[in-house]
């Protein structure tokens, strides 16, 4: 497992588009689907990361809080599944409905939406505005396996907090740290 810190995505640019499968109701889901007039919140993350498995629970709380007030949200596994079986499809669906997740459990077998969002760990999170702008990208909050850093998803509840105030996004983000996306063929 490489520690690995987010590429960093430039604020201000938009969204690139995808249309991928979700793991849980079979069907395909594109960016347009679930898109919000107020903030889109893409997350890049996998079943077997310890950096994810550390956070899973508040991503499905901060969901929870947020969706109710017209933030919309979706996780992409972008994970090579033939050396990491855990990240298989399969696998995606058992943890997606054991966690309750909320959210919609994208599959990007081809890596392309990885590549296009520059994505480089997971857990790694982005938020994009009403206009699908990046307004955010980085880290969950300072919580890591193993520092003692109680897990609340500080850092993307003050970006949404702003989002909601009709402030801007304060530009001083922290990357996200975590396992390294598993490119095929590397």
């Amino acid at each position: 497992m490489a520690r690995t810190e987010s590429n960093m995505f430039p604020l201000g640019k938009e969204a690139p588009q995808f249309t991928l499968p979700d793991v849980v109701s079979g069907k395909n889901v594109s960016l347009n689907d679930i898109k919000s007039d107020v903030a889109t919140v893409v997350m890049f993350i996998c079943n077997h990361c310890p950096f994810v498995k550390h956070v899973q629970h508040e991503l499905v709380r901060l969901t929870n809080d947020y969706m109710p007030k017209g933030i919309s949200f979706v996780a992409i596994n972008s994970n090579d599944v033939e050396n990491y079986p855990d990240d298989s499809p399969e696998k995606m669906k058992e943890v997606a409905e054991e966690l309750g997740y909320p959210f919609p459990y994208l599959f990007d077998e081809t890596q392309e939406v990885a590549k296009a969002y520059d994505a480089a760990c997971t857990p790694d999170f982005y938020i994009f505005d009403g206009d699908l702008k990046c307004v955010y990208r980085g880290q969950l909050d300072d919580s890591r396996p193993g520092n003692d850093v109680p897990v609340t998803g500080e850092s993307i509840r003050k970006a949404l907090d702003q989002l909601l105030k009709g402030e801007p996004v304060d530009p001083n983000q922290r990357p996200s740290l975590g396992c390294n996306i598993k490119w095929k063929n590397q």
